[in-house]
């Protein structure tokens, strides 16, 4: 024993001084940084995708990324895992900025292990998630990944828990963005539906709890990733993904974009941003923009763009319930949400899914301090059996308790219609609207004139010598006494009737009086909305 040890000591030892660790460090980073290999990035960009990295500099600003666990590798064994340790264990995580403002972000990078989640992979995300809590900043996820590492079994499953309860710890305390520019199945789709905003990339993401294999397993049905999960599907049937786009670069331009109108965290205000546009331009279109006819359509957005500075809004939803439209825009320099009926799609009645989509928007708008404009031009709830027995009273309950719990300043404006229950969701003076103005075509009421005419005095009608004469008669008696344009303001249920081009200079004044709104909420630990 003794003389083994002189032996050793009697050997020359390598000395690395500090220039030589320094070294050791960049060719190691140099080898993270890399990726697994060249193959691998020219495969994962001949699928038309880019890497994490690559993702992550489109979305911050030049140079400001700082990594976060850059070295850290998986510990698992088995399976040939235990010659498989590449450094960042397929996911990239860190912080920047974006427009000069700080925003944590994590990429799967799908060129290691398919983006596929273990536990340090988890550990990674959820560190990121914490900091990006207590820092008080937007949390970003690149999403492409193959969902569970099955290597490492109940593992992988633990880390998608701690990502759920991460997000929804965060849920209405800092703004979170779900990019999805690749495969996400299975468990792992839940961590975007509990995030603020989903954007799908075409052809290249897709979501689905189940695959096309087993869904033609149990059901016998043929359908391709696309067609059961693709972008245009949650776009626009399923509701899932708030934004669709052709390309990798449009959709992350469009995060940058939709990131400058979000505060960084609940306790502040949106940025504010200077604006050319006169706060006191009148609005001399819309009088021709919205006919007086309460029959015949336009194009609600029409009215938006002439509103809102310099024309420029971010529609959420664009491809689903179109009856109902959801912006976030601003009025000299100030964020605003807006919710606005549309007559263009289905007259602009509330359904099932208009009512989630709105509700869903007002939601968000209320937890991160955006004001809420409302436009109305509404002739009621879609009746049918179907939009009954799908529930829509328990939807439509969704909207209403959304507005009624919002503390935000709320100004509603009524263009032309606003019949019955609809009315009153459509964030009425009733339910806590802080301002409630109207155009001189509006038409307040519990149903439109013809059918209330033929609630009313259906026994005069139908014992007139001209029934159709009579039925005329009684509705121009009914609009005149019920329905003319000063009825609601008359009983202080709209607090003014102004003329369209005076609706944004109105507008404008209006939150800036608000500004300073606080409201007192009851003590309690959540409210129980419907579901």
């Amino acid at each position: 024993m003794t003389d083994q040890a002189e032996t050793d000591l009697s050997e020359p030892v390598a000395v690395i001084d500090a220039r030589g660790r320094v070294e050791e460090l960049r060719a190691i980073r140099d080898e993270a940084l890399r990726g697994p290999s060249e193959k691998a990035t020219e495969a994962q960009h001949a699928k038309g995708k880019l890497t994490a990295r690559e993702r992550i500099g489109l979305l911050l600003d030049e140079g400001s990324f700082q990594e976060v666990g850059v070295l850290r590798r998986h510990r698992a064994s088995g399976f040939g895992l235990e010659a498989k340790k590449p450094y960042t264990d397929g996911v990239v995580t860190g912080w920047g900025t974006v427009h000069g403002r700080t925003v944590f972000v994590y990429a799967h990078d799908f060129r290691i292990f398919g983006g596929a989640l273990g536990e340090a992979h988890a550990a990674k995300i959820h560190k990121i998630m914490d900091m990006a809590m207590a820092a008080g900043a937007p949390l970003v996820s690149l999403n492409d990944g193959a969902g569970a590492r099955i290597q490492e079994g109940v593992s992988a499953l633990a880390g998608y828990g701690g990502i759920f309860q991460r997000n929804t710890r965060a849920s209405g305390v800092i703004p979170q963005i779900s990019v999805m520019l690749g495969p996400c199945a299975g468990g792992a789709a839940y961590s975007p539906a509990l995030t603020d905003f989903v954007f799908m990339v075409r052809e290249t993401a897709q979501m689905f709890i189940t695959g096309p294999d087993v869904v033609q397993a149990v059901t016998g049905a043929q359908v391709t990733q696309n067609g059961l999960g693709g972008a245009d599907v949650h776009a626009g049937t399923s509701g899932v993904a708030h934004f669709a786009y052709d390309d990798e670069e449009s959709c992350i331009e469009e995060v940058r974009f939709l990131l400058s109108m979000l505060p960084q965290n609940n306790r502040e205000n949106p940025p504010v941003l200077p604006t050319e546009d006169p706060a006191d331009r009148r609005c001399e279109a819309l009088v021709d923009l919205v006919p007086s006819d309460g029959n015949r359509p336009y194009d609600m957005r029409a009215v938006i763009e002439e509103i809102v500075d310099d024309g420029e809004f971010l529609e959420i939803h664009e491809r689903w319930a179109g009856n109902i439209l959801c912006a976030l825009s601003r009025l000299d320099g100030q964020v605003v949400g807006i919710v606005a009926n549309q007559p263009q799609s289905l007259a602009g009645v509330l359904d099932i899914s208009a009512s989630e989509k709105a509700a869903r928007f007002v939601q968000m708008c209320d937890a991160f301090n955006i004001p809420i404009i409302t436009l109305l031009d509404v002739p009621g709830f879609l009746p049918g059996v179907d939009q009954e027995h799908g529930g829509i009273i328990r939807h439509g309950a969704k909207l209403l308790y959304a507005y009624c719990n919002a503390t935000v300043p709320r100004v509603s404006v009524v263009l032309r219609k606003a019949y019955g229950g609809a009315y009153i969701v459509m964030d009425s003076q009733s339910i806590g609207a802080d301002v409630t103005l109207a155009w001189p075509t509006n038409e307040i009421a519990v149903m439109g004139a013809d059918g209330a005419a033929n609630v009313i005095f259906r026994r005069q009608i139908a014992g007139a010598d001209d029934p159709d004469a009579m039925r005329a008669r009684m509705v121009k008696e009914y609009k005149a006494e019920l329905m003319h344009p000063y009825y609601a303001a008359e009983r202080g249920l709209v607090d003014d009737v102004i003329e369209p081009a005076e609706t944004r200079e109105v507008l404008i004044r209006t939150l800036a009086m608000l500004r300073t709104k606080h409201a007192d909420l009851p003590a309690r630990k959540h409210g129980n909305p419907p579901q």
